[in-house]
């Protein structure tokens, strides 16, 4: 027999009759999401090469927990969740590609679950067209894989939402309750502003229809949040010199966060590149960016055919969690970087599929099949150009980290081998390759002195970087200089050199 889950809504709907919602064998069926979550793990084994060495970013994560090269420095803004979730792997094996095998797999996984999260919300069909639209952008395709937070922010803002949802239908749903908490802490233990962002209308729908009055579930949100962040504020009065600081501090190495449009910053991202800032150049062709217009408008389709059918809730409330996690990336912030809006795109996807799956179905018979054939139309429009655009940027990806992989290995045979220290452009990832130490003088990864540089040659290898136009750094312009890729490299005279002379 079907089950039925009598979902209450907000505002004008607690004041009539609430749409029963069954739950028969296609909204249990398991299959959709499955098949989607295995489809997008092997996609990216196939796509994003496990042989793609570490990127910037990733470096300083994995550097945390890795026995192949010292901690990089770890700015304000950074959180530790990413380097816990790579501890398992990179605490004992500095292979890159078993990484980006277990970092897929673990992705794929995370989709499952974040999927499952919306059980009786939606039919199995739904979700599993929602899980569809947000695996096949490029830019989850590309940093499902990677050492990046934001993925797992995504995931975590679409299964706690869900939860949410569960939880507040059925009070008594305790895997939802233990499911909201969860993803909760997996967002904060990621990204603690982005996770206090995307929470506000959860919060907000709790004090609007008095959910305080059922304390267990602000009270799961609220220790999910807590729980994930705890370490992060911690860390805060110990390394930053209180929370007010380290907030501060995180502002000024994103540009100072404030009243900064950066909607076209976003669009001259999309086509491929990892990071743009500055974030100069035209917006890419109108091929490559149309689904970043329509994805929004499917949301907003989806949520107008919600509202007649009695689930204007359980779509509302996503677009809403969409809106606020976009705000920061969209309007708060002086460049852009695509996968900052991943949470935006996964909390976008529910409603989407919900408009498009409704195409279909809720046709008149005899047009189904010419919208069937429109929706496959533009699906198959959808999937060519997200694979150009990860192409481009998996191949942009794999030589630039060639060429700090090349000169690493040119820095080993000129003898700046462990231990050692690396200073200059692009000298964090670099080192980590090499499995020397990164240091700065200046900048946001500032983390020592030029005296202190000059002493640590006196008793290892040490090398400072930097490019054809740039002149070398005071300390380093007696030291040997040499070519390593579209890098100078300055190497310090050996110790025991130093010495004689």
């Amino acid at each position: 027999m079907a089950r039925t889950l009598n979902a209450p809504l907000a505002g004008a709907e607690r004041s009539r009759a609430l749409p029963t919602v069954r739950i028969g064998p296609d909204a249990t069926d398991r299959r959709w999401p499955a098949v989607v979550a295995v489809a997008f793990t092997l996609a990216q084994l196939v796509l994003v090469r496990p042989t793609m060495g570490l990127g910037w970013d990733e470096s300083v994560y994995v550097s945390q927990v890795s026995g192949h090269a010292p901690a990089a420095f770890f700015s304000a803004p950074r959180a530790r969740g990413v380097s816990l979730l790579v501890a398992p792997i990179a605490s004992w094996s500095s292979s890159t590609s078993l990484l980006r095998i277990c970092l897929a797999l673990l992705s794929g996984l995370g989709l499952y679950l974040a999927l499952r999260a919306w059980r009786g919300l939606f039919p199995a069909r739904v979700l599993g067209a929602a899980g569809a639209l947000f695996s096949t952008l490029w830019v989850t395709l590309f940093y499902g894989p990677q050492a990046m937070p934001n993925y797992w922010v995504a995931i975590g803002a679409l299964a706690g939402v869900g939860c949410f949802l569960r939880a507040r239908a059925d009070h008594r749903d305790r895997a939802a309750l233990w499911g909201l908490g969860a993803s909760a802490a997996l967002m904060a233990w990621m990204r603690p502003t982005d996770a206090v962002w995307i929470s506000l209308p959860l919060f907000a729908v709790l004090a609007c229809s008095r959910g305080w009055r059922r304390p267990a579930l602000p009270l799961a949100c609220a220790a999910g949040l807590a729980s994930g962040a705890a370490e992060w504020i911690v860390e805060a009065h110990l390394g930053f010199g209180g929370l007010g600081a380290r907030l501060a501090d995180a502002s000024g190495i994103q540009g100072g966060l404030g009243w900064n449009i950066a909607v076209l910053d976003q669009l001259r991202s999309l086509s491929g590149r990892s990071l743009c800032r500055p974030c100069t150049g035209s917006v890419p062709a109108a091929w490559m960016v149309a689904w970043w217009f329509v994805l929004p408008l499917l949301a907003a389709a989806g949520l107008a055919v919600a509202v007649r059918a009695g689930r204007t809730t359980r779509t509302l409330l996503p677009l809403a969690c969409a809106t606020t996690a976009g705000i920061p990336y969209l309007f708060m912030i002086g460049y852009a970087a695509p996968r900052f809006l991943l949470p935006f795109y996964a909390l976008l996807a529910v409603p989407a599929a919900y408009a498009l799956t409704h195409l279909v179905t809720a046709s008149v018979r005899k047009r189904r099949p010419v919208a069937a054939t429109l929706v496959t139309l533009g699906l198959a429009g959808h999937l060519a150009v997200q694979y150009a655009v990860l192409d481009q940027a998996v191949d942009r990806t794999v030589a630039g980290h060639r060429d700090w992989a090349r000169t690493a290995a040119e820095l080993r045979r000129l003898g700046v081998r462990p231990p050692c220290l690396i200073t200059g452009h692009r000298a964090t990832p670099i080192a980590f390759y090499a499995g020397c130490r990164s240091a700065q003088t200046h900048g946001h990864n500032a983390n020592t002195t030029t005296e202190d540089i000059a002493r640590t040659a006196e008793r290892q290898p040490v090398a400072a970087l930097t490019t054809p136009k740039e002149q070398p750094p005071r300390f380093a312009r007696d030291w040997e200089q040499h070519r390593g890729g579209r890098l100078r490299l300055y190497v310090a005279p050996a110790p025991g050199e130093a010495a004689r002379n």
